[in-house]
């Protein structure tokens, strides 16, 4: 026998990739299932990334250092609390914000944010006047911060902002806001003088809080006030808090960033979760491609292993060379499933944000972030992915005796007596993740774990499912076509180590489409019956609003005696609805001028008997 070191690991692992070179389609195959697995996985996280980084630039531009805030409802906070609170000394480090979200079309309509602020009170909030000593214009000269706070409709924008749309100091905006034209003055550059800073100022313009609450039409009141408060937990914190609450009118509250930011990081938690857990099915489904590519490769040179192993080629370099190809292809499909998934990544991140805006808040993405971690995530998942995905097929290659594996009929025996075992694994799959769903929680691992194990449940029911159909189409099937009727049902069970793993990928395949299929025509059709019970207008008019689904922008009193008047209009009914702060999060109020309002609606009537 020659020896086993005749066949070095090096030369045994050229002789597989010259088979994956000879069976291109094959191996293309095997590539695009990584790559379209990795793919969806990095776009739905570069996605989710974007998203939450832009959340979180939104966050700390508008907090800055404030550790509290006092908000009020929907008529806001008078200005006079403010300074009646520094009188009385109950706050001693806070600022004035008025804020809004605006677009300009010179900067190409894109979703800026508004920050009306008091440059004397702000220092301790945001560094935005600091300036970097390392640049130009390292700070807001005294020229440039006089006539900001002296000349009306004056703005300021970061230099780099202005580099990017070729903007000067002296430059004419118009910024539109709530529907409204206003022309605007840029007076000068802001250079930060931290990276928090600059992220910050991506998307902001920052004007002077009177010319703020001119601009937006809040003449004498405040978005808001923010607070920095001592950070130790002690008396002195508490007792602080609780003279400020004493301080407040009814129509104002105090509220921790902390809990503020907390609040409406939560409502978008499950959106991003149900983004994340739909990427990793799209990768279970790629799972299962490979494993059938691999299985279908495997069994395709098994004579080959047979030879090599006659000829003294050890398990160990069968199970290497085996393992080596597995790498090399699950290396390639990672590689282009990091390319494609930045590219569709840049496609989701619109789909996420105006979600995120119609359904939840308004967001800014001004670009898509691309996190080390989510790549090196993607590509270790697709590697290893497909490493685990051949070593059950690379195992059974090296472990085979070589005179079975120059002979089909001892794999496909061995296909037949694991077909039991693997039903019963799959029964007790199901029945694990039946009882994981039933169970009451709303821990969403836990509900995704109970889907995942139905679905390899069902897969691995798959080869009996296969023995049982074929047996019961053969006869009928013999009817009608005879010897090729007997052969066809006879060959697939004959090369169930082949077909049951095609057939339980294309079920996961066909079961995830007609599952999301089903989920969003339910949701659609959820929602038409929704339209249709509530929307019993002909014609509904509504101010230019930053969202979709929710417009806060009031409309002229005045308009609503021009439709009364106008000819062939029956009813004009009104509705106005707010957002306010409780304590436990934001609430959306409504008011409508419809007497029969709900009336449209189907609701079940529950007849409860009289007492007595």
């Amino acid at each position: 026998m020659i020896p086993s070191t005749t066949f070095a690991s090096r030369p045994l692992i050229k002789t597989g990739w010259r088979y994956l070179l000879h069976n291109p389609w094959q191996s293309i195959l095997m590539i695009l299932g990584i790559t379209l697995g990795v793919a969806v996985v990095v776009a739905i996280d570069l996605a989710n990334a974007s998203a939450e980084h832009a959340f979180d630039l939104s966050t700390e531009a508008v907090t800055g250092r404030a550790t509290h805030q006092i908000v009020g409802g929907p008529d806001r906070v008078d200005e006079s609390l403010y300074a009646n609170l520094l009188r009385e000394r109950v706050i001693d480090i806070a600022a004035p914000i008025v804020t809004e979200y605006v677009s300009s079309p010179q900067l190409d309509n894109n979703l800026m944010r508004l920050l009306g602020l008091d440059p004397l009170a702000d220092q301790p909030f945001r560094n935005y006047f600091a300036g970097n000593p390392g640049q130009e214009n390292r700070s807001t000269s005294l020229q440039e911060l006089t006539s900001f706070l002296t000349q009306p409709n004056t703005i300021l924008i970061s230099s780099e902002i202005a580099a990017q749309y070729d903007l000067d100091p002296g430059s004419n905006l118009t910024l539109e806001i709530g529907g409204q034209i206003h022309p605007v003055t840029i007076v000068g550059l802001l250079t930060p003088a931290d990276s928090l800073s600059r992220r910050a100022l991506d998307n902001l313009i920052i004007a002077d809080i009177s010319t703020a609450q001119e601009l937006t039409g809040r003449i004498g009141k405040l978005d808001r006030i923010d607070l920095i408060l001592p950070e130790n937990i002690g008396s002195q914190s508490s007792t602080n808090e609780a003279a400020i609450r004493a301080s407040l009118p009814i129509s104002a509250s105090l509220q921790s960033v902390e809990a503020r930011t907390g609040t409406v990081e939560q409502m978008t938690k499950a959106f991003r979760t149900n983004l994340s857990a739909l990427s990793l099915l799209a990768l279970l489904v790629g799972l299962f491609l490979i494993y059938n590519t691999m299985t279908f490769s495997v069994v395709s040179r098994r004579p080959m292993f047979g030879t090599l192993r006659c000829l003294g080629v050890t398990r160990r370099e069968v199970f290497i060379m085996v393992i080596s190809e597995a790498f090399l292809i699950g290396l390639l499909g990672s590689i282009l499933g990091l390319i494609l998934g930045v590219l569709m990544g840049q496609a989701a991140i619109r789909t996420v944000t105006q979600t995120i805006n119609d359904l939840f808040f308004v967001l800014s993405v001004r670009g898509i972030q691309i996190p080390v971690e989510s790549l090196i995530k993607g590509a270790l998942l697709g590697i290893f992915a497909t490493i685990l995905t051949s070593a059950p097929p690379a195992w059974e290659a090296a472990s085979v005796q070589p005179r079975a594996a120059l002979s089909r009929s001892g794999l496909e025996s061995k296909a037949q007596r694991v077909v039991l075992f693997a039903a019963i694994a799959g029964i007790g799959l199901l029945i694990a993740g039946i009882l994981t769903l039933l169970y009451p929680t709303r821990d969403l691992v836990v509900s995704f774990a109970g889907t995942f194990a139905m679905v390899i449940g069902f897969a691995m029911l798959a080869p009996i499912t296969t023995i049982v159909l074929m047996r019961v189409i053969q006869p009928p099937l013999n009817r009608v076509l005879g010897v090729l009727g007997r052969m066809a049902p006879r060959d697939v069970v004959h090369s169930l180590s082949r077909t049951s793993i095609a057939i339980a990928a294309l079920m996961v395949a066909v079961s995830v489409t007609i599952g999301v299929s089903i989920m969003v025509s339910s949701f659609r059709h959820t929602v038409i019956l929704w339209l249709e019970q509530t929307l019993q207008g002909d014609i509904y008019i509504s101010a230019p609003s930053l969202t979709a689904t929710q417009p806060s922008t009031p409309i002229d009193p005045a308009i609503l005696t021009t439709l009364q008047g106008w000819p062939g209009v029956v009813e004009v009914l009104t509705l106005r609805s707010v957002d306010v702060d409780s304590q436990d999060g934001p609430v959306h109020i409504a008011a409508s001028s419809n007497p029969r309002v709900a009336n449209e609606r189907s609701f079940l009537h529950l007849n409860v008997p009289a007492e007595g």
